[in-house]
């Protein structure tokens, strides 16, 4: 009977929208029956219509803020809504990519056998929570108005932060898609539970990290 439950798992073809019910039963189906092309294609979709309602708002403001003159304040609209798009396409696969990579590294000193495909194909799977986190949140960026680059989902958006900082790195995207590679490292990669835990913290500290030190480099960090 495991067998044969087995087997149907191995047949069975990971869901993205499974990810958000039942996050579990996607991991052993991408274990068996890894799947990287179409979902990558899907979410790098996603991450486009996400950045272009980044894109539509952006407006002058933002560099007045930031000191640029004023004979050049068109010209870096447009090249930053460039760069946004771009990195809308780009920022999945690199993501994943890179991701993957340490990911297998570390998985090769933990004597694990998961292979370099089902990893891509976990972390792909993963970036769909993120998909949805940044639609949201540019979505409403664009209705309502705000800084752009502070979630409203995130504690700085929640207490009305002028900078993202640390509190920016604290939100909840981000926190439900670490608490996914936790769970995909123990049912994809058989990493033991803390190992995959330590992992996901590792990665949340550095996200929280990399928010520190954007928020010094432009002064006094407000908590």
């Amino acid at each position: 009977m495991e067998l044969q439950k087995e087997v149907d798992l191995q047949k069975e073809k990971p869901s993205l929208l499974g990810m958000f019910i039942s996050p579990g039963l996607q991991f052993e189906r991408i274990k068996g029956n890894p799947k990287f092309w179409v979902p990558l294609i899907i979410i790098s979709i996603l991450y486009v219509i996400g950045t272009t309602f980044m894109a539509l708002s952006m407006n002058e403001s933002i560099f007045i803020d930031q000191g640029v003159p004023e004979d050049q304040i068109d010209i870096a609209l447009m090249f930053a809504k460039v760069t946004v798009a771009i990195t809308g396409v780009l920022m999945p696969i690199f993501g994943v990519l890179i991701s993957s990579a340490i990911q297998l590294a570390i998985a090769r000193l933990a004597s694990s056998t998961v292979s370099f495909k089902q990893l891509l194909s976990m972390n792909t799977f993963i970036m769909i929570i993120g998909a949805a986190g940044l639609i949201l949140n540019n979505a409403i960026r664009y209705a309502i108005g705000g800084n752009i680059y502070i979630y409203i989902t995130s504690l700085a958006g929640l207490l009305n932060q002028e900078k993202a900082g640390v509190l920016g790195s604290i939100e909840v995207f981000g926190i439900w898609s670490l608490v996914l590679t936790a769970i995909g490292l123990h049912k994809t990669a058989e990493f033991s539970k803390g190992l995959a835990w330590t992992i996901a913290i590792l990665i949340f500290l550095i996200q929280i990290g990399f928010g520190l030190i954007g928020t010094l480099s432009q002064g006094v960090p407000k908590l």
